[in-house]
């Protein structure tokens, strides 16, 4: 899909013990791993049952989606293509660039989504209306091309 690709991350495990289990590290470089500066981190826990968030694109911010535990669904779509992912791996990431809609579901009990974003938050970035949203997304995505 446009603007969108999974990143798979180092996963490293203590290969120096081998007599018991020493667990996954997993290290993000901030414009080497994911294609951009960080400039902001934030994570969603303790989501209730049968919540869907999100319900809404944006202008130019780019993210990397990481579900650290549990799992969630993450529906994507741009005015011609939708998929749905579904992260359960912490070492997997779901970039999103600019104009892509998103909405995340199914968040499993436990669950925490880590989203990695290139801006600190500006509420004027946000698309919210799905309508508004089509056209500036067709219009963005006919350049492209």
């Amino acid at each position: 899909m446009k603007n969108t690709k999974m990143i798979h991350f180092k996963d490293i495990t203590d290969v120096h013990n081998q007599t018991r289990p020493m667990g996954h590290l997993t290290p993000i470089e901030s414009a080497i791993d994911v294609p951009f500066e960080i400039k902001r981190i934030y994570y969603l826990t303790k989501v209730p049952e049968n919540t869907t968030r999100g319900f809404h694109s944006h202008r130019e911010l780019q993210q990397v989606l990481l579900c650290l535990n549990g799992s969630v669904d993450i529906e994507i779509s741009t005015p011609d293509e939708k998929e749905k992912i579904t992260l359960n791996n912490p070492a997997i990431g779901l970039y999103i660039g600019p104009m892509v809609w998103r909405e995340m579901s199914n968040f499993s009990p436990g669950s925490v989504l880590l989203v990695l974003a290139s801006e600190h938050y500006a509420e004027d970035e946000y698309l919210r209306d799905y309508d508004d949203y089509l056209k500036k997304a067709t219009l963005y995505f006919g350049e492209k091309e």
